[in-house]
């Protein structure tokens, strides 16, 4: 039998640890398979598909900045994408068409939200810094853990617009104005690709935070970003992104192969030797 192969797609993508995941993965479930980074342009896209539905290639995800991109491509969405419009797993189906799901809203879900009671999610008062490709997954994911209270503000006002279309309780703030807003908010979640790269960060303020403040970055690599620092130091409870990714790997793995990964120490201690 031939080898399959997966991948994932975005732009850049070298800080993606999906295939050192998977592949863990794939040798303990004792598949024959293999996933590896695809950098590519938006005019190779159309490429990777037709690998897809040749059977070149059994699955991808799909990262920054496609999630949105891809759907064009799909025969459908399934699911959390539905809502979303927002892809990152692709599959074909048992009739061959091409699939799209979303296992970001899970994986921000299983990684952030289950351990908050119940009795508290009606009064937290979330602010999410970014309207891109994992804005909407992070809404559905608090919409669907019962958490209503959501204010988004992006730098480009009009695409915080865009998503209010899609989601009619958001509440949206203007860039320049969410510093004023800061102590308002149990959550702070960054959903820009600010701190993945040392050169572009915030200039916001950010010192009129909540004492209770939990400030999340779906970023991972690096694992502590200015921002994860910056609020270290002032004794604020942080998390990266890596729980996230690791969730959201764990059920595309399954949507894939139909087994249901085991998250253990040995594949924790792997990923966080990566990171930089």
């Amino acid at each position: 039998m031939k080898k399959k192969k997966f991948a994932i797609i975005g732009n850049p993508i070298s800080h993606s640890l999906s295939p050192t995941m998977h592949n863990y993965w794939f040798k303990k479930y004792n598949i024959d398979a293999e996933y590896e980074l695809l950098d590519i342009d938006k005019n190779e896209i159309q490429n990777v598909i037709d690998k897809i539905k040749n059977k070149e290639i059994k699955g991808i995800n799909v990262t920054l900045p496609y999630k949105n991109f891809v759907i064009s491509f799909l025969s459908k969405t399934i699911n959390d994408a539905n809502e979303t419009h927002s892809v990152n797993t692709i599959m074909l189906d048992e009739q061959n068409n091409l699939i799209g799901e979303n296992t970001d809203v899970f994986g921000f879900q299983a990684a952030y939200l289950k351990s908050i009671p119940n009795q508290e999610k009606n009064d937290k008062k979330v602010l999410i810094l970014g309207a891109g490709g994992v804005a909407p997954s992070i809404i559905l994911a608090l919409l669907k853990s019962k958490i209503h209270n959501i204010f988004l503000s992006n730098r480009t006002y009009e695409k915080s617009l865009f998503l209010k279309k899609k989601f009619k309780n958001l509440n949206i703030i203007k860039w320049s104005d969410f510093s004023k807003e800061l102590y308002k908010f149990d959550f702070i979640i960054n959903a820009t690709s600010l701190g993945l790269n040392t050169t572009d960060e915030f200039n916001n303020d950010f010192s009129n935070f909540k004492k209770n403040l939990v400030y999340i970055d779906t970023i991972y690599n690096p694992a502590e970003t200015k921002m994860i620092k910056y609020f270290k130091s002032n004794k604020v409870r942080t998390y990266n992104g890596l729980n996230m990714f690791i969730y959201q790997g764990q059920k595309s793995f399954y949507l894939w192969n139909k087994i249901n990964p085991e998250v253990d120490d040995e594949l924790l201690k792997l990923l966080e030797s990566k990171l930089g």
